[in-house]
């Protein structure tokens, strides 16, 4: 590609992004408009776009969260999450800070056995239905549990996209990802449910009346189909076994979502226009036109440049290098979906890693894998789970802003990235 092309990319990159952060045009529209614009102007095309695993669309998400969102649209005809919503809120004696901390760390650990986008698909449905039940604005619970999500997700191989993509380059295990990373995710767990405490205080109010008609449900009368949610509950239940067992089956996540969804729709009475109302369209073709932008960019060779840049910055020091990589990727993981970003750097800490040799070949990685999930905590569209999140409250007529998310994420970020640089910092280099 050539220096026009690159800047021309750059462009028309930075004038969708700040269309989306206006929010003066819906974000799919600009998203759809700003991928349009990179084939019309030649900076990625066809083949590229729609058919490139590394700079185009990545059907696996796309697909993964279609398969999900249908089995979601079944599960809820059952009555199951308004069960789970009642459950929650008694658990907790209608407080609405216990609520929060429950659905927090659910989610976290959720999101550590599934990915998180599928984890944010099926606890959303049930916050929703908690803040109805004690008036509560959603939009709170929603921002905690994606950040949560994402927190939870950096704990396993099969937690996070970017984590699958960085075991593959760098041979890492499951056991690997548990041992290294896990106990800092249960840190910083811990660490978003006190900032959840101070950032969301003054939407944290007891509505003693409305706890107590809470209380007062019984919630085993919420289900309202038993044969229905005994057939999704099963399929769930097997589609996150083909997630968890990926490594021996070699299935896909999106092929397995997708096998669940067919298979539910199969043996349920459900319509299949039914099942496929609870799809968020919009979402999914947000999606397509974001990994189109960003994989133009990859294309023209601008983020491999930045990438490059970040590298060479290091100055030989393996500390600086691990420093770096975990502050740069957390800051561009915020602006570009943490995907294709970790696809674009991953051969880079490869040669780092190798250039360094000993605990680097696993530091800079870890470094990596920690800077690229907790950086998707900084805007609304810095992970998939995020837009994932705005797409569902949008629909429910509970929207969430880009700044309303991206004012809390980006100092959950700074707190949570500094506290993971310490980490590495304490771990394999003080006491390493």
């Amino acid at each position: 590609m050539s220096d026009w092309h690159s800047w021309a990319a750059i462009a028309v990159f930075v004038i969708a992004y700040v269309a989306i952060i206006s929010e003066r045009v819906h974000r799919t529209a600009a998203a759809l408009a700003g991928a349009a614009a990179m084939l019309a102007i030649g900076a990625t095309d066809d083949k590229a776009a729609f058919f490139d695993e590394h700079s185009g669309v990545d059907w696996n998400v796309v697909f993964l969260l279609l398969g999900m969102m249908a089995i979601v649209g079944v599960l809820r005809q059952t009555g199951l999450f308004e069960y789970l919503a009642i459950w929650a809120v008694k658990r907790a004696r209608g407080k609405p800070f216990r609520v929060m901390t429950m659905l927090i760390v659910i989610t976290a650990v959720a999101s550590a056995l599934l990915d998180n986008v599928t984890t944010v698909l099926l606890v959303a449905p049930v916050t929703l239905l908690v803040c109805e039940r004690l008036a509560l604005p959603a939009a709170p619970f929603l921002i905690a549990e994606v950040m949560a999500s994402n927190i939870g997700g950096t704990a396993t191989l099969v937690g996070d996209p970017p984590n699958i993509i960085i075991a593959s380059r760098a041979g890492l295990t499951f056991n690997d990802f548990l041992v290294h990373l896990a106990p800092i995710a249960v840190v910083l767990t811990a660490v978003l449910v006190v900032m959840c405490r101070v950032m969301f205080r003054k939407a944290l109010v007891y509505d003693e009346d409305r706890a107590a008609d809470v209380m007062a449900l019984e919630e085993r009368e919420a289900i309202r189909d038993h044969r229905l949610l005994y057939q999704g509950l099963g399929v769930l239940a097997l589609v996150v076994f083909g997630f968890v067992a990926h490594p021996v089956l070699h299935y896909a996540p999106s092929v397995v979502a997708l096998l669940g969804a067919g298979i539910l729709i199969a043996i349920s009475k459900v319509e299949t226009g039914e099942a496929l109302k609870e799809v968020e369209w919009p979402t999914l073709a947000f999606f397509a036109g974001l990994f189109i932008m960003v994989g133009a960019l990859i294309e023209t060779g601008v983020i491999g440049e930045v990438s490059r840049a970040l590298a060479d910055a290091t100055g030989g020091s393996e500390l600086g290098a691990t420093m770096l990589l975990v502050f740069g990727s957390a800051l561009l993981s915020g602006v570009v979906d943490n995907i294709p970003y970790v696809a674009t750097m991953a051969p880079i800490t490869a040669d780092l890693a190798h250039g360094f040799g000993g605990n680097g070949v696993h530091v800079l990685w870890w470094a990596l894998a920690l800077g690229a999930d907790l950086g998707g905590n900084a805007t609304a569209i810095g992970a998939s789970a995020n837009v994932v999140v705005l797409g569902i409250a949008e629909r429910n007529q509970q929207p969430i802003s880009f700044w309303q998310f991206t004012k809390y994420g980006l100092v959950v970020t700074a707190v949570t990235v500094t506290i993971a640089a310490g980490y590495l910092w304490l771990r394999y280099f003080a006491l390493g």
